[in-house]
């Protein structure tokens, strides 16, 4: 008979969706023992440092390492670029130095001397008159007549939005530990694709993928920007075998800000317009951005809600500055605040409440209905019928105007490739094991959630086995897959290891026949459904195994035994703003977030992973910026005391509220990116809302906000 292996049949006991379910490693992490490839410190272990490139543009004419080799304690180099190398922005890795302490390793890699010819260098692409041959053409895309469209539009509106790269920021930098055991190599690496890096890595030194062992049982979080060994690891495995020791090697913090990656920059002239009821009819744009030297992909404009006509054009602005890697939900922040922020204006131009304008145009949505239920449920919880005036129409007498601002998103979401191994014991354990890796959003916690739900246990009676390639292989942790794939493989598992538990146990309990439809497993007993008396515990159910333990791989994709997992989700931000119009500082009141994903595996991790999505969006729609010096090309703020980021303090009220039970059907969908889109564009419509000017782009810093200030009154003179 075949296997159901749907989510939540009625007699399941089970243990994901409404539920709050503590993380398992939490404690571990709490308390400091939880060991990151950071923490790893290996018997006669080498510690590496980079000498990186002080120029944004240059050639490098000559190297010279003789100094620092003299040093005492310097064990390797690795020459990463030679000399007649075209070096394409500040902070380039060059050399990487082994020594036997940091200290050591740092002074050799002050001691080498480079000598370079400067080039001309590019680091600002938001006046795009001003980049010249930087700029490279993107693509054009047209739909409908949108001439015709703004031509017979009755209302139109035409406004410049943008935003700037900002960093990751991860709490811990890239990096690993590499150490060669003979012809095998053992990689601790922050990463958050372990079967990636290593199937890269063998490549790269040339031997058998089963030869590159990752471990990487925790990590401090990587946000898109860690799915590559990158050169710095290539150079630390290289160091590690001409050594013969045991090497670190892992970015300081100024290195992390100028070389691990950046999310693009988005700026961009907007025209939109609609009929007086508030119908859009067409939207037009001429956008462009920086990923560094190289492109990127096009951001999906106009974003989300589609006017029946509209073109865009995008091209791309090659800059001396590290590479663009993919930010959580790539392209989707900045396209929202392209779109959502002139459609808002549209709205103001139109006098209409922007929340009646969203209703009303999210017709023109994949998912309608699902963002008017959420428009609807986040206007509660922001009261808004009772808070909202229009733009610039706060009454409170003084210089603090308060505002409301609303914002929508999409992303996918859909399940990785993933096998996970679960293997029931007979004195009762059960394990569960997976190559996937935790990149801090609870994978470890909702396996076992799964596999226990799976089996009727509680989730202290399933081991999890995660972050090493020697388990189950799985995908990179990556546009929100992780948790559908290995949730969806997991469930296969341990339905079917089940099915061979029920099958030894119903001789015992008296069944005949498919024994998997007679029995069932719950609190941790296996009963016969039709007589409750004839019943053991799991543990005497598994005493029935003998000598032998089940083991069973389950895999996503499978083709039979039903859909576990999907793709799409939706989201409604508002946010509440004060804005002192004096001082230019905004005060966030309060932010609200309905985020819809599918089934939910654990609503705690759910609501937390929104909580951090809001948090790092309001942070980079107030303050964050990588700033530039036009002169040097160098980074400015490489560092956590000029990169300005929000503290605990500032980020006031956050209201989140998870949609749970009502698109169960589709299985379990990531929620790791959706709810990160939106924060900037709501808070700049907010801001728009209280002032009635728009400070047109991110981060909406102090100077700006004043600067548009200073712009409204020279033009009401």
């Amino acid at each position: 008979m075949p296997i159901e292996y749907t989510w939540a049949p009625p007699e399941d006991g089970r243990l994901y969706g409404g539920l709050r379910i503590d993380r398992i490693d939490g404690p571990d992490k709490a308390a400091g023992r939880a060991q990151y490839s950071c923490d790893r410190n290996l018997p006669a272990m080498l510690v590496a440092k980079l000498v990186t490139s002080p120029h944004a543009h240059a050639r490098i004419t000559k190297i010279d390492t003789r100094e620092a080799e003299k040093i005492t304690g310097v064990r390797g180099v690795e020459i990463m670029r030679r000399p007649g190398t075209e070096i394409q922005w500040a902070g380039a890795e060059i050399i990487a130095i082994a020594a036997e302490t940091e200290d050591i390793a740092q002074d050799a890699a002050d001691a080498v001397r480079i000598e370079y010819e400067v080039l001309p260098h590019l680091v600002k692409e938001e006046n795009l008159a001003k980049a010249g041959a930087r700029v490279k053409p993107g693509t054009d895309k047209t739909e409908g007549n949108p001439s015709q469209a703004f031509q017979t539009a009755d209302v139109v509106h035409e406004g410049y939005y943008g935003c700037s790269t900002v960093a990751h920021c991860c709490p811990e930098p890239h990096g690993q530990v590499v150490d060669w055991q003979g012809d095998d190599v053992i990689v601790y690496a922050s990463t958050q694709g372990i079967g990636a890096i290593g199937a890269e890595l063998s490549k790269i030194l040339n031997v058998s993928p089963s030869q590159v062992r990752v471990i990487t049982p925790v990590m401090g979080g990587g946000f898109g920007s860690k799915h590559s060994i990158d050169t710095w690891g290539v150079a630390c495995a290289k160091l590690a075998k001409r050594t013969g020791r045991p090497v670190k090697l892992m970015l300081d913090r100024g290195q992390e800000m100028m070389v691990a990656g950046a999310r693009p920059s988005l700026y961009g002239k907007v025209k939109v317009a609609a009929k007086k009821d508030g119908t859009l009819t067409a939207y037009q744009s001429e956008s462009w951005s920086t990923g560094g030297m190289s492109g990127h992909a096009v951001p999906p404009l106009p974003y989300l809600i589609e006017p029946p006509n509209h073109s865009t054009r995008h091209s791309f602005v090659s800059t001396n500055t590290g590479p663009a890697r993919a930010f959580r939900a790539p392209n989707h922040p900045q396209a929202a605040m392209l779109t959502m922020c002139a459609y808002d204006d549209l709205a103001a131009k139109l006098k209409m409440n922007p929340l009646e304008f969203f209703r009303k145009n999210v017709g023109l949505t994949p998912r309608p209905e699902v963002y008017r239920t959420q428009l609807d449920k986040a206007a509660e919880l922001m009261a808004w019928k009772a808070n909202w005036r229009p733009a610039g129409e706060d009454p409170t007498p003084g210089p603090m105007k308060r505002g409301l601002g609303i914002s929508i998103h999409t992303w996918g979401g859909g399940p990785n490739s993933s096998e996970v191994r679960v293997t029931i014991h007979p004195d009762g354990s059960v394990v569960a094991e997976c190559g996937t890796q935790d990149v801090g959003t609870g994978t470890h916690t909702a396996l076992a959630i799964v596999v226990a739900s799976s089996l009727g246990l509680p989730v202290s009676g399933v081991q999890v086995k995660i972050g090493d390639t020697l388990y189950p292989p799985s995908g990179t942790s990556r546009g929100s897959s992780t948790v559908g794939g290995v949730a969806a493989a997991a469930r296969r598992a341990a339905k079917f290891a089940l099915v061979k538990l029920k099958e030894a146990a119903a001789p015992a309990l008296g069944v005949t026949g498919d024994a998997n439809p007679q029995i069932e497993s719950r609190f941790a007993r296996l009963a016969v459904k039709v007589d409750f008396s004839r019943q053991m515990s799991w543990r005497q159910a598994c005493n029935k195994l003998g000598a032998r333990s089940i083991s069973v791989v389950g895999r996503q994709p499978q083709p039979e035994g039903g859909k576990l997992a999907d793709s799409g989700v939706g989201g409604v931000q508002m946010a509440d703003v004060s804005v002192d119009t004096e001082t230019g500082l905004i005060t966030l009141n309060k932010m609200v977030a309905v985020q819809d994903c599918g089934l939910v595996i654990n609503l705690k991790a759910a609501e937390s992973q929104v909580y951090g999505a809001l948090i790092m969006g309001i942070s980079q729609a107030l303050w964050e910026e990588r700033i530039y010096d036009e002169a040097s090309g160098k980074l400015l703020n490489a560092d956590m005391e000029f990169y300005r980021m929000g503290g605990i303090g500032d980020f006031g009220e956050l209201v989140v509220h998870v949609m749970t039970g009502v698109y169960d059907e589709r299985g379990v969908i990531g929620l790791g990116e959706a709810p990160v889109i939106s924060p900037g564009p709501a808070i700049s419509n907010a801001v728009f809302n209280a002032i009635r000017i728009r400070v047109p782009t991110l981060p909406l810093t102090p100077d700006k906000v004043l600067s548009a200030l200073a712009g409204k009154q020279r033009g009401s003179a």
